[in-house]
C-alpha cells in the first residue's frame, strides 16, 4: 500500500475510531506512559468497556515494573472510579485488573470484595478473579483471610491449581498451621501429578522445621492404618501426621520396581477409581457424539457392549506410520503385527485394533497383506471406523470403557484431548499407555511404571513427593524422600 493510500486511509477514520486504533497500539506494546498520554490529550474522554478494559490491562501489565507499578496503579484506579459509572456494566476482566491494581497495593480486601461483587455485576467468575487476593493474603501472613478466598473459590465451583495451592501451603508453613499444611499436600496430591522446584522448596521448608517434627498421631495402630490406606485405594491414608521425631530429607530416585532408593520403602501404584473412570467414559462418550455422526458412534458403542473382553486396545494408525518418514515409508503392517503377536504373547488374548476404514481398504487392496487383514476381521482383532470419523475417540473411548491398557505412543495433545482438560486424564494415561519403539525392527513396549508418579504417604508416616517434568525414563526422576529420624514406624 503507498504512502499516499495510508494517509487517504487515515484521514477516513473518526476520532473514536483514531481512538481505539492508537490504544490497540499501546496494548500491544504494553506501554503504559502512552496509554496515560492518549487519555489524558483527549479533551472528554468517554470510554466504552472494551476501551476500559484494555486501559485496566496496560495498568495490570505494568505492574511488574517497579519503576511504573505506583504510577499503573493510580492510573487504573482513577480510570475506574472515573467510568465505572458511565452507564458500563463491569465485566469479569474489569473487575479481575482492578482487583490485580488493589492486590498490588497492598489491599487484599479490597481485591476479595471486588472478586466476590463478579457474580452480582456479571456472569460466573474465573480462578484468576480470586488469585490476586489469595496471593496478597498469602504474602502478608494473613493465613485465616487466604482460607476465606479458597472457601468463595470452592463455592463458586472453581477448583484451585498449584499456584494457588502452594501459596495456601506456604502461609500455613509459615504460620505453623500443622494441620493445615497436611491439608494441602494432599490437596497437592490430588491436584498434580509432580510438584515444581518451587512448590518443593516450600514443602521442604516445612520438614525443617522444629514444628514438624514435634506432632503427630500415637493412638492409631497399623491395621487401622491399613484399613484407611486400603480404602482409599493405596498411596495415602489421610489420618493424620504419623510419629514424632526429626524429619530427614533426601532427593533420591526410584529404582525401576518401584522402591525408594534412599528409605527403601516400596511406591505403590494408585489406580484410577472405578466411578470416576466411568463418569470418563461418558464424557468421551458425549463429546464424540457431539464431534462424530452419532449414529456411526453409538453403533461402535453397542458393539463394544457386545465385545466386552479385551484387555488392550491398539492404536494401529500410530504404530503403522511410526517412523514411515522417509521417501519409501508409508504404512508398516509389519509393525502393527509385531505389536499384534507381542501383545498376544505377554497376555494370551488378542488385543483389538482401532484402525481407520479408508486405510482397511487400502490394505485390502493389497494382496501381499490382504490375507493377515482377513485374519484379524475373523478373530475379532480388527475394529474399522467409518469414513468421516476421528478414529482417536473411538480408541480411547474403548481404552478407558474396559478398563485396559492402551498400546500408543500419542502423546494426546491434540485439540480433542484438550476438550478433556481433566486432571484424571493424565492419571489415567500414567497408569494404562503402554508405549513403545521399534530398534533395527526390534520391537519393545514399554508397560507403565510399577508405582504411581504422585505424592505418597506411606503407612510408616513418611512422605514421597515427585518432581514433576516430562521424562524418558522415570528412573531418573527426583523424588523427595522424608522419613522420620531412628524410625519409620509409627
Amino acid at each position: 500500500m503507498s504512502n499516499q493510500n495510508i494517509r487517504r486511509k487515515k484521514q477516513k477514520l473518526t476520532p473514536e475510531s483514531q481512538f481505539r486504533c492508537t490504544l490497540d497500539q499501546c496494548s500491544k506494546s504494553k506501554d503504559l506512559s502512552a496509554a496515560i498520554t492518549l487519555y489524558e490529550s483527549s479533551a472528554h474522554p468517554t470510554l466504552t468497556l472494551n476501551n476500559l478494559n484494555s486501559f485496566l490491562y496496560i495498568c495490570s501489565e505494568a505492574l511488574s515494573n517497579p519503576d511504573i507499578r505506583q504510577s499503573a496503579i493510580d492510573f487504573g484506579f482513577k480510570l475506574f472510579r472515573n467510568h465505572s459509572n458511565e452507564n458500563l456494566k463491569p465485566n469479569e476482566a474489569t473487575l479481575t485488573a482492578v482487583a490485580r491494581l488493589a492486590a498490588a497495593n497492598g489491599d487484599g480486601d479490597y481485591a476479595f470484595d471486588l472478586a466476590k461483587s463478579v457474580m452480582k455485576n456479571c456472569a460466573a467468575p474465573k480462578l484468576r478473579t480470586f488469585t490476586p487476593a489469595l496471593n496478597c493474603f498469602c504474602a502478608a501472613g494473613a493465613a485465616d483471610r487466604a482460607y476465606d478466598v479458597e472457601e468463595n473459590v470452592v463455592s463458586a465451583g472453581l477448583q484451585l491449581e498449584e499456584p494457588e495451592l502452594a501459596a495456601l501451603l506456604k502461609v500455613s508453613v509459615e504460620t505453623g498451621r500443622e494441620d493445615k499444611v497436611y491439608e494441602y499436600l494432599h490437596k497437592l496430591r490430588r491436584t498434580v501429578r509432580g510438584v515444581e522446584e518451587a512448590t518443593m522448596a516450600i514443602i521442604e521448608s516445612w520438614f525443617r522445621k522444629e514444628k514438624a517434627a514435634d506432632g503427630g498421631l500415637v493412638s492409631l495402630d497399623k491395621e487401622q492404618i491399613k484399613e484407611a490406606i486400603a480404602k482409599n485405594g493405596g498411596g495415602w491414608h489421610g489420618l493424620g501426621w504419623l510419629g514424632k521425631g526429626v524429619w530427614v530429607l533426601q532427593k533420591t530416585n526410584a529404582a525401576s520396581d518401584g522402591t525408594c532408593c534412599a528409605c527403601r520403602e516400596q511406591l505403590v501404584c494408585v489406580d484410577t477409581d472405578r466411578a470416576e473412570t466411568d463418569k470418563f467414559a461418558q464424557s468421551i462418550a458425549s463429546l464424540a457424539t457431539e464431534r462424530e455422526r452419532q449414529s456411526n458412534f453409538k453403533e461402535f458403542q453397542e458393539w463394544l457392549e457386545q465385545h466386552s473382553g479385551y484387555e488392550t486396545l491398539v492404536d494401529g494408525a500410530n504404530i503403522g506410520l511410526y517412523q514411515q518418514n522417509f521417501a519409501q515409508g508409508g504404512f508398516s503392517i509389519t509393525q502393527l503385527d509385531a505389536v499384534v503377536k507381542e501383545v498376544h504373547r505377554k497376555t494370551q488374548k488378542q488385543p483389538l485394533v482401532v484402525l481407520h476404514r479408508k486405510r482397511v481398504l487400502s490394505l485390502l487392496e493389497d494382496a501381499s497383506k490382504r490375507e493377515l487383514i482377513d485374519e484379524w476381521m475373523d478373530q475379532g482383532v480388527l475394529y474399522e471406523t467409518p469414513f468421516g470419523s476421528n478414529d482417536d475417540w473411538y480408541w480411547l473411548y474403548a481404552a478407558v470403557k474396559l478398563k485396559c491398557l492402551l498400546v500408543t505412543n500419542d502423546e494426546m495433545r491434540d485439540h480433542i484431548f484438550e476438550l478433556l482438560g481433566s486432571n484424571f486424564f493424565s492419571r489415567w494415561k500414567e497408569r494404562h499407555q503402554v508405549r513403545y519403539t521399534f530398534l533395527k525392527g526390534s520391537l519393545r513396549l514399554i508397560m507403565p511404571p510399577s508405582y504411581s508418579v504422585i505424592i505418597q504417604e506411606s503407612e510408616k508416616g513418611s512422605w514421597h513427593v515427585p518432581l514433576a517434568g516430562e521424562i524418558s525414563d522415570e528412573s531418573s526422576r527426583t523424588w523427595l524422600c522424608a522419613t522420620r529420624s531412628g524410625s519409620n514406624e509409627s
